[in-house]
């Protein structure tokens, strides 16, 4: 049984990296090397292209997470009874494992968001007319949310080692 919990905290590890360290790499990297006007050309259609390759490896990495986070709270001893009947939500760490939850749900709300409604408008409003109001209003506010999510997956991942390290 304990090969089996290593293993799921593994793919749980791997999975918030590739998570967290593509928007890392989307925001650190890739964006501000197309600010720059020899990618002026370019920069809508390519950063929406990495956006839909992302999407694939984002929600699947929440795919991953989602699923080796149910069973490495099984792995600890809790149950479907504990988790409908609030046994697990009882102490410390069952509080700061529903804040996690309830902060992860936020994640997935705003990633569905940025993903499948801002990200595309903004494309097409930049393609239409990037000079436009409305077209830099939306792209800030796809910015803005990019920004929040990886602040707020920072958080998670904070209140992931204190469930494992720091919460008894």
């Amino acid at each position: 049984m304990r090969l089996w919990y290593l293993i799921s905290v593994w793919t749980h590890l791997l999975a918030a990296a590739v998570w967290i360290g593509s928007m890392v790499y989307l925001g650190l990297v890739l964006v501000p090397v197309l600010r720059e006007r020899d990618f002026e050309h370019v920069r809508t259609r390519l950063l929406y292209r990495t956006g839909l390759r992302f999407r694939w490896a984002g929600w699947g990495a929440i795919s991953v997470l989602v699923g080796t986070g149910i069973a490495n709270v099984g792995f600890r001893g809790f149950d479907w009874p504990a988790f409908w009947s609030g046994a697990l939500w009882h102490g410390a760490w069952g509080h700061v494992l529903g804040i996690k939850l309830l902060l992860v749900t936020l994640v997935l709300i705003l990633s569905a968001v940025h993903d499948f409604y801002l990200g595309p408008r903004a494309t097409r409003l930049l393609e239409a007319d990037p000079e436009s109001p409305e077209a830099r209003s939306v792209r800030r506010l796809a910015s803005w949310i990019g920004r929040i999510m990886l602040l707020l997956s920072l958080l998670i991942l904070w209140l992931a080692i204190l469930l494992v390290r720091g919460v008894r």
